[in-house]
């Protein structure tokens, strides 16, 4: 079986995971083509695993002008009236959207005739993807068709990414937590649910391990966090709430992975908290350094304020390392209140800050529920083990 997989940008390096996916189901037996609507840029390709994905990626605007117009030449002389039809379509999507979104949906079609693809597989992020696997399928006529939808950013505008649409009409839909099967289930009829599916992120077990830490107490205990710096993943709250345990007298040192655009906002913070030599910002990293990062840390905290279960946490966790997040969407599908991690009420730094100091204080504590998030990790949130679950689902419905 010889599928195309769609992604907006691929490989890039806050999507790690779908790497471990597109390995994940060549391992199981399934064909992977890899075909991304923009290539990526050099700061995701971090790693040589990147770099080598994207040599065998199918970049959609890389084509140029004149290659553009053949292929839509092409598609015209083919079938005028499927091109006009699927024209009709994009532009209902949207107006200039539903242009864009056109362009590339030939493009893909394209792509798959001449790839031998069988079923195109998109990943809806709250970008184009999945409408453009809409339009390049032609609505399932031409190809089979079927998305993973992630959340929470595509969850905020359904009419724009036509969520409804695409579940009614893809052969299947992979959602990535509990909560975000809900959220689709809530936009269709009852018909559509058991095409549903629920199909985890997982991590590399193997990269990631299972570490010993030396039982470090209060201030020599380090922070981690590992999410892009936008606004929504919270790193705010836990710049404050590191400012207000330092004024309670224990200063903890915290690392702060990634980068983005709130980058130069948050370095303000945290000079304006005082908090410079506590706080360091190490920007984006390739995979391939993530684990030994992992490894040097005690506590790591997500304190995000919209997240659909939170892959971070999971790579933490399957290390051994007690998570502090938020209780909110899909992380409490991940993180047990009180087993591997604690929760607290989203977008409360005192309660990030009390739940820090808990367990700064407590090398046991940290011990046991690092151990414990490392066998849900194992139980639940394996890489392998997901992809070959939706592996099984393409050979189902494909």
């Amino acid at each position: 079986m010889r599928i195309g997989y769609l992604v907006g940008r691929y490989p890039a390096v806050s999507h790690a995971f779908l790497e471990r996916e597109v390995r994940g189901l060549r391992e199981a037996g399934i064909e992977v083509e890899t075909i991304s609507i923009r290539a990526p840029g050099d700061a995701d390709l971090l790693s040589e695993r990147d770099r080598d994905e994207a040599r065998r990626t199918h970049p959609v605007l890389a084509i140029g002008p004149l290659r553009l117009f053949a292929v839509h030449a092409a598609a015209f002389v083919r079938s005028p009236l499927r091109y006009l039809a699927t024209l009709g379509r994009a532009l209902r999507l949207g107006r200039l959207r539903g242009t864009a979104y056109f362009a590339e949906a030939i493009v893909v079609r394209d792509r798959c005739r001449r790839l031998g693809v069988t079923h195109l597989h998109a990943t809806q992020f709250a970008d184009g993807a999945g409408t453009v696997a809409l339009l390049a399928s032609d609505g399932g006529r031409e190809t089979s068709w079927s998305l993973t939808v992630h959340g929470p950013g595509e969850l905020y505008e359904v009419r724009r990414f036509a969520l409804a649409e695409k579940v009614r009409e893809a052969a299947f839909t992979a959602a990535v937590s509990e909560f975000t099967r809900s959220q689709l289930m809530a936009l269709v009829e009852e018909r559509h649910w058991e095409r549903i599916r629920v199909v985890h992120m997982g991590v590399d077990l193997e990269s990631y391990r299972l570490r010993d830490r030396p039982p470090r107490r209060d201030g020599d205990v380090r922070v981690l966090t590992v999410a892009r710096l936008v606004r929504h993943k919270g790193h705010a709250l836990l710049l404050r709430a590191l400012a207000d345990l330092r004024d309670g007298g224990l200063a903890l040192g915290a690392t702060l992975v990634g980068d983005g655009e709130e980058r130069a906002a948050l370095e303000a913070l945290t000079a304006q908290l005082g908090l410079e030599g506590q706080v360091e910002f190490a920007g984006a990293v390739g995979q391939e350094r993530l684990p030994e990062i992992y490894a040097a840390a005690d506590v790591f905290c997500l304190p995000t304020l919209a997240e659909a279960v939170g892959v971070a946490n999971m790579e933490a966790m399957a290390t051994g390392l007690p998570v502090v997040s938020s209780r909110l969407m899909g992380v409490p599908e991940l993180v047990e209140d009180g087993v591997n991690g604690i929760l607290v009420s989203p977008g409360d730094a005192g309660e990030i800050a009390v739940a820090l100091r808990d367990l700064a204080e407590d090398p046991s504590r940290r011990r046991e529920m690092g151990a414990a998030g490392r066998r849900t990790v194992e139980a639940e949130f394996d890489a392998a083990a997901e992809a070959a679950k939706l592996a099984g689902t393409l050979r189902s419905y494909a």
